[in-house]
């Protein structure tokens, strides 16, 4: 019965421990998508390239990507961690699947973001005949990375889920 004890404790202490990587996510990309917007609106010479050259769209997408995806959803996912279980009254259902949730959210995000980014300057700064097809290919790359987050988010609505039908119930 201790050991069972313990082991609940301990599985606490991680399920908060991810919760708060969460929030430190959610800070740091909020950070980097504070100062990103503000260099592209700040900066001529960049708020020029991103409007006017040929792929700088894309590099727009990527700042959004990093707010929305990153400083936004970061923040809703520590929220309903906490949220969910307390309201039900239950334990998460599966620790493990808010582990593999964050790494390969956080892991998707930034392929995305980095792509996007690739691709918006490689578009923008080369004129060349197969410059369409350099971006094509890295856009495709941005398709894996999104797909990830994709199926980082299902599994997060999936737990969340989980927890509210099936997860240990707490002691009142």
């Amino acid at each position: 019965m201790t050991e069972s004890i313990e082991h609940s404790a301990s599985q606490a202490e991680e399920f908060t421990k991810y919760i708060l990587w969460f929030v430190y996510a959610c800070i740091i990309y909020s950070i980097i998508g504070f100062s990103w917007g503000a260099v592209m609106g700040g900066v001529p010479a960049f708020r020029h390239f991103v409007d006017y050259s040929l792929h700088g769209r894309l590099i727009t997408l990527a700042h959004g990507h990093i707010n929305l995806l990153g400083w936004v959803e970061m923040a809703i996912f520590a929220a309903l961690y906490y949220v969910v279980p307390t309201v039900s009254r239950r334990q998460i259902y599966s620790l493990r699947l808010v582990k593999v949730h964050f790494w390969m959210h956080n892991f998707g995000l930034i392929g995305m973001v980095v792509f996007f980014l690739a691709a918006g300057l490689v578009g923008g700064l080369d004129a060349g005949e197969d410059v369409e097809k350099l971006v094509s290919h890295l856009l495709a790359f941005v398709g894996i990375f999104g797909t990830l987050v994709l199926t980082a988010n299902i599994i997060w609505g999936y737990n969340l889920y989980k927890t509210t039908k099936f997860g240990w119930q707490k002691r009142a």
